[in-house]
């Protein structure tokens, strides 16, 4: 796990999340995190092919559906740890520089990969859980 410092550095330099099974129900824990993270400043870009939209953004069925020119900064993936080599694959493709696997989301090869290739990559972790527990700004600065 990175430290603090690090945590911080990286969700302070992010604007663009793409949330890789975004669902569209509100009890749903993907559907909470990213609802916060759009309340606190963070364009949302949701990634689920069983949905048109949600939050208000349209949902794309995978990451390399996404248009080029929306530059994602962090790839927060809500997908049992099996189904992560993929996303992770399309996340480098991509040129992301922060690949972050929620709670209970693990795989060692492909965080192993990813890091191989410079990209920062936090397991196991909530973004919306860190981003309160650091008491960090909304993305753009504002508190």
């Amino acid at each position: 796990m990175p430290s603090d410092a690090e945590l911080a550095a990286l969700l302070t330099s992010a604007r663009t999340i793409a949330v890789v099974g975004l669902s569209d129900r509100p009890e749903r824990d993907s559907y909470r995190v990213a609802a916060y993270l759009q309340q606190h400043g963070y364009r949302i870009v949701p990634v689920n092919p069983e949905i048109p939209s949600v939050l208000g953004e349209r949902a794309y069925p995978d990451l390399a559906h996404v248009p080029r020119e929306v530059a994602i900064d962090l790839v927060d993936i809500f997908r049992r740890s099996e189904f992560v080599p993929p996303v992770v694959d399309a996340a480098l493709a991509r040129g992301v520089p922060t690949v972050w696997m929620q709670l209970g989301v693990r795989h060692a090869a492909a965080a192993a990969a990813a890091r191989a290739r410079g990209v920062h990559v936090v397991e196991d972790a909530c973004t919306m859980a860190e981003h309160r527990r650091l008491n960090l700004p909304d993305a753009g600065g504002a508190r």
